[in-house]
């Protein structure tokens, strides 16, 4: 009878554990939904007591009517913002590794090209776009190599990261095994720095969508930066507040996507996050 009721009081409390992580995982999964939902509401209401003009600070609900208003021209210059990101994305992801790897893996180029690159980083991305445009004239190419210029530094500095923060005690194991240099970067170096990877390609994407309609905005004549520049121009501040709208929730949208990635790949960097 006593071991019986130790299996009963066992079970319940295993239960109990299971409700309370079952209950904690609806309200992380919920918050974000009602912190945006509370936002708006907030939003609405001071909007709506202090009667700010509509050109000045547009309401929630007026938002939302000019997105459904100019859904079409918003599609449109939307589409044409991803992929020229997109473009000068893969580019910083390309040049982002190749550079992170040959800083990482040689203690003469960390300590030649990083102060540069550091360098070339503090330099405002406002001040570059100009000069783009001088060189490739009104269009896509200005938005593309911003979107590269600006993201592939976080890249280039987690690869790197990664590389050059390998164990020397794995690496003299490895040595004694029979293990090139080149063995030892290829097979644990870049491995173990897929974590930094994938943390820098959340940032960077982010990073990628305001090169893009910072570059729009000066020399672009399409796309959600050049729309929100002409409905800023003309005080419809809804649609220039629509494009903002858009361009965050394509820049969310990419960030899940590498977090799904990450979790899917590097599981076994996170193991004990699940458990907490």
């Amino acid at each position: 009878a006593w071991s019986a009721g130790t299996d009963i009081g066992t079970g319940l409390e295993r239960h109990h554990r299971h409700s309370t992580a079952m209950t904690r995982k609806n309200t992380e999964r919920w918050a974000p939904v009602l912190a945006l939902t509370a936002l708006l509401l907030l939003w609405q209401a001071v909007c709506a007591l202090l009667a700010v003009p509509e050109y000045i600070f547009p309401t929630p609900l007026k938002i939302a009517q000019a997105m459904a208003q100019f859904a079409a021209p918003i599609a449109q210059a939307a589409w044409k913002t991803f992929w020229v990101t997109m473009l000068g994305f893969a580019i910083s992801i390309v040049v982002g590794v190749l550079l992170g790897f040959l800083v990482g893996s040689s203690r003469l180029a960390y300590a030649a090209v990083y102060p540069l690159l550091v360098a070339f980083n503090a330099v405002p991305t406002a001040a570059i776009v100009p000069i783009l445009i001088v060189w490739f004239g009104i269009g896509v190419g200005p938005g593309i190599l911003t979107a590269f210029l600006i993201s592939f530094f976080p890249i280039t500095v987690n690869i790197a990261s990664g590389l050059a923060t390998l164990e020397p005690e794995l690496e003299d194991v490895l040595r004694v095994l029979g293990a090139k240099r080149w063995d030892v970067l290829t097979k644990v170096g870049l491995p173990r720095s897929m974590p930094y990877f994938y943390a820098s390609l959340k940032v960077s994407i982010t990073l990628a969508f305001v090169g893009t309609v910072l570059a729009e905005m000066t020399a672009g004549d399409s796309g959600i930066g050049y729309l929100m520049q002409s409905a800023g121009s003309q005080q419809r501040m809804p649609l220039a507040f629509a494009g903002l709208v858009v361009i965050g929730v394509m820049a969310y949208l990419m960030y899940e996507m590498f977090s799904l990635v990450e979790k899917r790949t590097t599981g076994w960097a996170h193991r004990g996050s699940g458990s907490e």
